[in-house]
């Protein structure tokens, strides 16, 4: 149902008020003031920037009130939508190379240590190998060393019959000499 008569009038009028809050935005390194969408200001007209700020009443008991929120022009939201891909790609670049180099040297610390236990693995091997070789020795020794285990034991043995022959011949001395001297 179109408007007609009084209500297109009005319609129309306030179509054409201009907007009680015309903002300026210039996040974007930009400079041109800029109103609504679809507005063009003039080179020599200035749009004065007048967000209001929370008030604080005492009647109210230190409740603030907030004013509505006012949408940039699209340009500026292209232009701050550009710059916040840019920096989230350069961020996100930045996270994902130190990670990589965190991978990397992690890699380069396992392959080092890689390196160090095939070193500590030939070692052993060697020492392992060296162990073999002394107890094959050790065994094929065995059999003298057990002999002179019971050569030192004869010759205890012969040691306590030489104390107990001189212990015996000593006494026959002291009797010879006792039947000499009478």
């Amino acid at each position: 149902m179109a408007a007609t008569g009084k209500e297109a009038a009005a319609m129309d009028s306030i179509s054409r008020v201009p907007p009680a809050h015309p903002t300026v935005l210039s996040l974007g390194g930009s400079s041109e003031p800029q109103g609504e969408p679809g507005e063009t200001a003039a080179e020599d007209q200035v749009v004065p920037a007048a967000p209001k700020k929370p008030t604080t009443s005492s009647s109210d008991g230190g409740v603030e009130t907030a004013e509505e929120a006012v949408e940039p022009a699209e340009s500026d939201i292209n232009e701050l939508c550009t710059d916040m891909f840019d920096k989230m790609a350069v961020f996100l670049q930045g996270e994902l190379t130190g990670t990589c180099e965190d991978y990397r040297l992690l890699e380069n610390m396992n392959k080092l240590t890689s390196l160090k236990y095939m070193e500590m693995k030939d070692i052993s091997i060697n020492i392992s190998r060296n162990l073999q070789d002394l107890n094959h020795k050790y065994a094929s020794l065995q059999p003298y060393l057990d002999q002179i285990n019971q050569i030192e034991e004869q010759v205890s043995s012969l040691e306590q019959a030489a104390y107990k022959l001189d212990t015996y011949s000593k006494k026959l001395e002291a009797k010879f000499k006792k039947l000499e001297k009478r």
